[in-house]
Protein backbone atom coordinates (compact mmCIF):
# COMPACT_ATOMS: atom_id res chain seq x y z
CA UNK A 1 0.00 0.00 0.00
CA UNK A 2 2.74 2.47 0.92
CA UNK A 3 5.82 1.10 -0.85
CA UNK A 4 4.92 1.90 -4.44
CA UNK A 5 4.83 5.44 -5.70
CA UNK A 6 2.90 7.39 -8.33
CA UNK A 7 2.48 5.55 -11.65
CA UNK A 8 4.15 2.36 -10.37
CA UNK A 9 1.12 1.67 -8.16
CA UNK A 10 -1.40 -1.00 -9.12
CA UNK A 11 -5.17 -0.85 -8.77
CA UNK A 12 -4.91 -3.25 -5.84
CA UNK A 13 -2.44 -0.95 -4.09
CA UNK A 14 -4.81 1.99 -4.43
CA UNK A 15 -7.90 0.06 -3.39
CA UNK A 16 -6.25 -1.32 -0.26
CA UNK A 17 -4.90 2.10 0.68
CA UNK A 18 -8.14 3.85 -0.22
CA UNK A 19 -10.50 1.56 1.67
CA UNK A 20 -8.52 1.46 4.92
CA UNK A 21 -7.82 5.19 5.04
CA UNK A 22 -11.36 6.06 3.94
CA UNK A 23 -12.72 3.87 6.73
CA UNK A 24 -10.60 5.74 9.27
CA UNK A 25 -11.61 9.11 7.81
CA UNK A 26 -15.30 8.26 8.08
CA UNK A 27 -14.80 7.08 11.64
CA UNK A 28 -12.90 10.24 12.58
CA UNK A 29 -15.50 12.52 11.01
CA UNK A 30 -18.51 11.07 12.81
CA UNK A 31 -16.64 10.74 16.11
CA UNK A 32 -15.68 14.41 15.98
CA UNK A 33 -19.23 15.37 15.04
CA UNK A 34 -20.67 13.48 18.01
CA UNK A 35 -18.03 14.71 20.47
CA UNK A 36 -17.19 18.22 19.29
CA UNK A 37 -20.16 19.01 16.99
CA UNK A 38 -17.68 19.72 14.20
CA UNK A 39 -16.53 17.92 11.06
CA UNK A 40 -12.80 17.24 10.94
CA UNK A 41 -12.14 15.15 7.84
CA UNK A 42 -12.55 18.09 5.45
CA UNK A 43 -12.63 21.89 5.47
CA UNK A 44 -15.41 22.65 2.97
CA UNK A 45 -17.87 23.62 5.70
CA UNK A 46 -15.20 25.54 7.58
CA UNK A 47 -14.69 27.84 4.62
CA UNK A 48 -18.40 28.70 4.75
CA UNK A 49 -18.16 29.32 8.50
CA UNK A 50 -15.07 31.49 7.93
CA UNK A 51 -16.94 33.66 5.43
CA UNK A 52 -19.94 33.94 7.76
CA UNK A 53 -17.78 35.00 10.70
CA UNK A 54 -15.98 37.58 8.55
CA UNK A 55 -19.31 39.07 7.50
CA UNK A 56 -20.33 39.30 11.16
CA UNK A 57 -17.03 40.85 12.16
CA UNK A 58 -16.44 38.13 14.76
CA UNK A 59 -12.66 38.23 14.44
CA UNK A 60 -11.94 35.82 17.29
CA UNK A 61 -13.84 33.06 15.54
CA UNK A 62 -12.33 34.10 12.22
CA UNK A 63 -8.88 33.45 13.73
CA UNK A 64 -9.96 30.07 15.15
CA UNK A 65 -11.56 28.78 11.95
CA UNK A 66 -8.72 30.22 9.87
CA UNK A 67 -6.25 28.31 12.05
CA UNK A 68 -8.26 25.10 11.53
CA UNK A 69 -8.13 25.51 7.76
CA UNK A 70 -4.42 26.31 7.86
CA UNK A 71 -3.66 23.20 9.94
CA UNK A 72 -5.45 20.97 7.43
CA UNK A 73 -3.45 22.68 4.69
CA UNK A 74 -0.21 22.35 6.68
CA UNK A 75 -0.85 18.63 7.30
CA UNK A 76 -1.16 18.06 3.55
CA UNK A 77 1.92 20.21 2.93
CA UNK A 78 3.97 18.31 5.51
CA UNK A 79 2.98 14.90 4.10
CA UNK A 80 4.12 15.72 0.60
CA UNK A 81 7.23 17.48 1.94
CA UNK A 82 8.26 14.28 3.72
CA UNK A 83 7.51 12.13 0.66
CA UNK A 84 9.47 14.17 -1.86
CA UNK A 85 12.45 14.77 0.43
CA UNK A 86 12.91 11.27 1.87
CA UNK A 87 11.55 9.14 -0.99
CA UNK A 88 14.97 8.40 -2.49
CA UNK A 89 16.44 7.34 0.85
CA UNK A 90 13.59 5.05 1.87
CA UNK A 91 10.17 4.93 0.23
CA UNK A 92 8.69 3.04 3.14
CA UNK A 93 9.97 5.55 5.71
CA UNK A 94 8.83 8.53 3.62
CA UNK A 95 5.37 7.09 3.06
CA UNK A 96 4.79 5.75 6.57
CA UNK A 97 6.00 8.77 8.56
CA UNK A 98 2.85 10.88 7.89
CA UNK A 99 0.72 7.95 9.07
CA UNK A 100 2.86 7.67 12.22
CA UNK A 101 2.34 11.39 12.90
CA UNK A 102 -1.41 10.95 12.36
CA UNK A 103 -1.50 8.05 14.81
CA UNK A 104 0.32 10.17 17.43
CA UNK A 105 -2.22 12.97 17.00
CA UNK A 106 -5.21 10.63 17.27
CA UNK A 107 -3.79 8.82 20.30
CA UNK A 108 -3.28 12.19 22.00
CA UNK A 109 -6.91 13.11 21.32
CA UNK A 110 -8.10 9.75 22.65
CA UNK A 111 -5.97 9.81 25.81
CA UNK A 112 -6.66 13.47 26.58
CA UNK A 113 -10.36 13.04 25.92
CA UNK A 114 -10.64 9.93 28.06
CA UNK A 115 -8.77 11.22 31.10
CA UNK A 116 -8.54 15.02 31.03
CA UNK A 117 -11.26 16.54 28.82
CA UNK A 118 -13.47 19.01 30.72
CA UNK A 119 -15.67 19.96 27.74
CA UNK A 120 -14.52 23.58 27.67
CA UNK A 121 -14.62 25.61 24.45
CA UNK A 122 -10.84 26.10 24.42
CA UNK A 123 -10.17 22.37 24.75
CA UNK A 124 -12.62 21.62 21.98
CA UNK A 125 -11.00 24.13 19.64
CA UNK A 126 -7.52 22.73 20.25
CA UNK A 127 -8.60 19.10 19.80
CA UNK A 128 -10.51 19.89 16.60
CA UNK A 129 -7.42 21.68 15.32
CA UNK A 130 -5.27 18.63 16.04
CA UNK A 131 -7.70 16.30 14.29
CA UNK A 132 -7.83 18.54 11.21
CA UNK A 133 -4.03 18.46 11.09
CA UNK A 134 -4.14 14.66 11.33
CA UNK A 135 -6.65 14.27 8.49
CA UNK A 136 -4.66 16.77 6.43
CA UNK A 137 -1.65 14.50 6.86
CA UNK A 138 -3.66 11.51 5.68
CA UNK A 139 -5.23 13.21 2.69
CA UNK A 140 -1.93 14.71 1.58
CA UNK A 141 -0.18 11.35 1.80
CA UNK A 142 -2.77 9.32 -0.11
CA UNK A 143 -3.01 11.95 -2.85
CA UNK A 144 0.76 12.37 -3.10
CA UNK A 145 1.82 8.73 -3.42
CA UNK A 146 -1.10 7.77 -5.70
CA UNK A 147 -0.58 10.59 -8.20
CA UNK A 148 -3.80 12.24 -6.93
CA UNK A 149 -5.88 9.11 -7.62
CA UNK A 150 -6.76 8.47 -3.95
CA UNK A 151 -8.30 11.10 -1.67
CA UNK A 152 -10.08 9.65 1.29
CA UNK A 153 -10.99 12.32 3.87
CA UNK A 154 -13.92 13.77 1.91
CA UNK A 155 -16.29 12.51 -0.76
CA UNK A 156 -17.23 15.65 -2.72
CA UNK A 157 -14.76 15.06 -5.55
CA UNK A 158 -15.21 11.29 -5.33
CA UNK A 159 -18.98 11.55 -5.79
CA UNK A 160 -18.55 14.00 -8.67
CA UNK A 161 -16.00 11.77 -10.43
CA UNK A 162 -18.15 8.67 -9.97
CA UNK A 163 -21.20 10.47 -11.38
CA UNK A 164 -19.18 11.48 -14.44
CA UNK A 165 -17.91 7.93 -14.90
CA UNK A 166 -21.39 6.42 -14.66
CA UNK A 167 -22.65 8.86 -17.27
CA UNK A 168 -19.78 7.80 -19.54
CA UNK A 169 -20.74 4.16 -19.07
CA UNK A 170 -24.02 4.87 -20.87
CA UNK A 171 -21.86 4.74 -24.02
CA UNK A 172 -20.76 1.27 -25.08
CA UNK A 173 -17.21 2.33 -26.05
CA UNK A 174 -16.52 3.59 -22.51
CA UNK A 175 -17.85 0.42 -20.88
CA UNK A 176 -14.98 -1.46 -22.55
CA UNK A 177 -12.29 0.84 -21.15
CA UNK A 178 -10.27 -1.01 -18.51
CA UNK A 179 -8.88 2.26 -17.15
CA UNK A 180 -12.34 3.75 -16.55
CA UNK A 181 -13.64 0.53 -15.00
CA UNK A 182 -10.65 0.42 -12.63
CA UNK A 183 -11.25 4.05 -11.68
CA UNK A 184 -14.92 3.32 -10.96
CA UNK A 185 -13.98 0.35 -8.76
CA UNK A 186 -11.55 2.52 -6.79
CA UNK A 187 -14.03 5.34 -6.23
CA UNK A 188 -16.82 2.94 -5.26
CA UNK A 189 -14.61 1.16 -2.74
CA UNK A 190 -13.55 4.48 -1.18
CA UNK A 191 -17.16 5.65 -0.86
CA UNK A 192 -18.31 2.36 0.64
CA UNK A 193 -15.43 2.27 3.13
CA UNK A 194 -16.02 5.88 4.21
CA UNK A 195 -19.73 5.23 4.85
CA UNK A 196 -18.91 1.98 6.65
CA UNK A 197 -16.44 3.81 8.90
CA UNK A 198 -19.01 6.51 9.65
CA UNK A 199 -21.67 3.93 10.54
CA UNK A 200 -19.18 2.01 12.69
CA UNK A 201 -18.28 5.19 14.56
CA UNK A 202 -21.92 6.11 15.11
CA UNK A 203 -22.80 2.66 16.44
CA UNK A 204 -19.79 2.23 18.71
CA UNK A 205 -19.14 5.74 20.02
CA UNK A 206 -21.66 5.50 22.86
CA UNK A 207 -19.84 2.39 24.10
CA UNK A 208 -16.27 3.35 23.32
CA UNK A 209 -16.45 7.17 23.56
CA UNK A 210 -12.90 8.53 23.18
CA UNK A 211 -11.54 4.98 22.93
CA UNK A 212 -12.82 4.97 19.35
CA UNK A 213 -9.62 6.82 18.48
CA UNK A 214 -7.64 3.79 19.61
CA UNK A 215 -9.55 1.69 17.08
CA UNK A 216 -8.78 4.23 14.36
CA UNK A 217 -5.09 4.15 15.30
CA UNK A 218 -5.17 0.34 15.06
CA UNK A 219 -6.53 0.56 11.50
CA UNK A 220 -3.72 2.92 10.55
CA UNK A 221 -1.20 0.55 12.14
CA UNK A 222 -2.51 -2.15 9.80
CA UNK A 223 -1.70 0.12 6.86
CA UNK A 224 1.89 0.50 8.12
CA UNK A 225 2.26 -3.12 9.22
CA UNK A 226 1.09 -4.58 5.91
CA UNK A 227 3.97 -3.03 4.02
CA UNK A 228 6.47 -3.77 6.78
CA UNK A 229 5.46 -7.44 6.54
CA UNK A 230 5.83 -7.45 2.75
CA UNK A 231 9.25 -5.81 2.92
CA UNK A 232 10.55 -8.24 5.55
CA UNK A 233 9.19 -11.24 3.64
CA UNK A 234 10.91 -10.04 0.48
CA UNK A 235 14.22 -9.70 2.33
CA UNK A 236 13.65 -13.10 3.93
CA UNK A 237 13.11 -14.79 0.56
CA UNK A 238 16.10 -12.99 -0.96
CA UNK A 239 18.44 -14.11 1.82
CA UNK A 240 17.06 -17.63 1.55
CA UNK A 241 17.75 -17.81 -2.19
CA UNK A 242 21.28 -16.50 -1.75
CA UNK A 243 22.00 -18.98 1.01
CA UNK A 244 20.85 -21.86 -1.25
CA UNK A 245 22.86 -20.67 -4.24
CA UNK A 246 26.09 -20.09 -2.35
CA UNK A 247 25.61 -23.09 -0.05
CA UNK A 248 25.87 -21.02 3.12
CA UNK A 249 23.14 -22.23 5.48
CA UNK A 250 21.56 -19.52 7.61
CA UNK A 251 18.95 -19.49 10.34
CA UNK A 252 16.49 -17.94 7.90
CA UNK A 253 17.06 -20.71 5.36
CA UNK A 254 16.70 -23.38 8.06
CA UNK A 255 13.39 -21.88 9.26
CA UNK A 256 12.14 -21.54 5.70
CA UNK A 257 12.89 -25.21 5.01
CA UNK A 258 11.15 -26.24 8.23
CA UNK A 259 8.01 -24.33 7.31
CA UNK A 260 7.84 -25.11 3.58
CA UNK A 261 9.87 -28.30 3.35
CA UNK A 262 12.69 -29.05 0.94
CA UNK A 263 11.42 -29.86 -2.56
CA UNK A 264 12.44 -33.29 -3.83
CA UNK A 265 14.25 -33.51 -7.13
CA UNK A 266 14.92 -36.57 -9.29
CA UNK A 267 18.58 -35.70 -9.63
CA UNK A 268 20.80 -33.16 -8.04
CA UNK A 269 21.25 -30.00 -10.02
CA UNK A 270 24.77 -28.73 -10.54
CA UNK A 271 25.31 -25.01 -10.19
CA UNK A 272 27.91 -22.95 -11.94
CA UNK A 273 29.55 -22.33 -8.60
CA UNK A 274 30.18 -26.06 -8.15
CA UNK A 275 32.46 -26.31 -11.20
Amino acid sequence: MLRNYSNSRTLGDNIRLGTLTAFTAGTINIASLLIFLSFTSNVTGHYAILAAEISKGNWTQVAVVGAWIFLFFFGSFLSNFIVINFNKKSKYFAHSMPIVLEIICLLFVGIYGQFYYQKTLEETEYLVALMLFATGLQNGLTASISNFSVKTTHLTGTTTDLGILLSMFTKKKYRKSGELIARAKLLTSIMAAYVLGAVFSGLTYYYLEFRVFYVISLCLLIVIGYDAYKIHMRHFNTKYRYSRIYKKPTVLAYLYDKVHGIPKRKEKRRLVFDE
